[in-house]
């Protein structure tokens, strides 16, 4: 019998944090889900810790590939995924004991296609400070996740018009809307039904695939049901060097994105779903994607940023811009003339 919820787990290079990952899930209130741990050719010993948990509890499924990035993985997982629902969690991040639970339920209780909830706000910065001191950050457990909720009081915004709550935007702290934002494009913030998703793979071998991703299945007109309550445990990454080679990595992966998405909006979005999705994604993006061009250092790198700008232009991107950008898209047209 197919279980209700399937949660797709990427791994590579996880080993120190992926037994707390695991355990999140074995440990979860609702037990009819099935988990499907992608070892993407990880040298560690990721995928022989997954078999280890594979073989104590069938609920969890290793698949086994070659290297091939998180959107592959992804892409690997899905279709071993049988649940009514899909969910994705990253294997150095962890999830609260009631999140299958809760998203299950409310996703019943309000008939939706995907359940949106968040991350815990307090915890990654915690992390940050610990980092910044010299303290330990691995061993760190969550104030929130001891908390118990009761489902029956769980109040949620249900919505028809996923264009009115999902954004990159910034909004007024004494907004009523805000509480029940559907904020930035990470995959692993909500559920998805099944049926509304498998049809729709990562983009293989980008950065920030969630973007493009996350645009498409926008698209398909979703009923979403929000409760925005932290249940995710997002780990940040204590790098930041700013490597010029990287950054222009960025770069290409975020105009990549920005041209996939807005080919398939031209194809097929309204006027009101390209208009909302402007305004509140995609030139919040090409700002983003911009920005890295500061970080190149050599004429060949600029050369190349210019060519994905040049890409952009002739496909339509900056054609309608928002007032609030106007200044962004002169400042791209200056960079492509000098």
């Amino acid at each position: 019998m197919s279980p209700k919820i399937s949660i797709i787990i990427p791994m590579y290079n996880v080993e120190k944090y992926l037994r707390r990952c695991l355990d999140s899930v074995q440990n979860q209130t609702f037990s009819d889900w099935q988990a499907i741990c992608v070892d993407d050719g990880s040298p560690d010993n990721s995928g022989k810790i997954a078999e280890e948990y594979a073989a104590r509890d069938n609920r969890f499924v290793v698949v086994h590939k070659e290297n091939g990035g998180l959107s592959d993985a992804r892409n690997a997982g899905m279709p071993y995924a049988t649940g009514e629902y899909v969910m994705f969690l990253d294997s150095d991040d962890f999830i609260h004991p009631q999140t299958m639970e809760i998203a299950y339920n409310v996703a019943l209780r309000n008939k939706a296609d995907i359940v949106a909830y968040t991350y815990d706000r307090f915890y990654r910065p915690q992390l940050m400070v610990r980092h910044k001191l010299g303290l330990d950050t691995d061993n760190v457990v969550p104030f929130g996740i001891k908390k118990k909720y009761d489902i029956e009081k769980i109040k949620s915004c249900v919505t028809d018009d996923v264009f009115e709550y999902a954004t990159e935007r910034a909004h007024n702290m004494f907004s009523k809307k805000r509480r029940w934002l559907v904020k930035h494009c990470q995959v692993w913030k909500n559920m998805y039904k099944r049926d509304l998703i498998a049809d729709t793979p990562f983009i293989k071998g980008i950065l920030f695939e969630d973007f493009p991703w996350w645009s498409e299945i926008m698209l398909k007109n979703p009923r979403v049901s929000i409760i925005n309550l932290p249940l995710y445990y997002y780990i940040p990454n204590f790098g930041g060097i700013v490597l010029s080679a990287k950054q222009l990595r960025i770069m290409q992966s975020l105009c990549t994105g920005i041209s996939h998405a807005y080919g398939v909006y031209k194809d097929s979005a309204t006027d009101y779903q390209m208009k909302k999705w402007q305004e509140q994604f995609m030139w919040y993006f090409v700002n983003w994607a911009f920005r890295k061009v500061r970080y190149l250092k050599t004429n060949e790198e600029l050369c190349t940023a210019r060519e994905e700008f040049v890409k952009l232009s002739e496909r339509g991107v900056f054609d309608s811009v928002p007032t609030e950008w106007y200044d962004l898209r002169n400042k791209i047209y200056a960079f492509l003339c000098s």
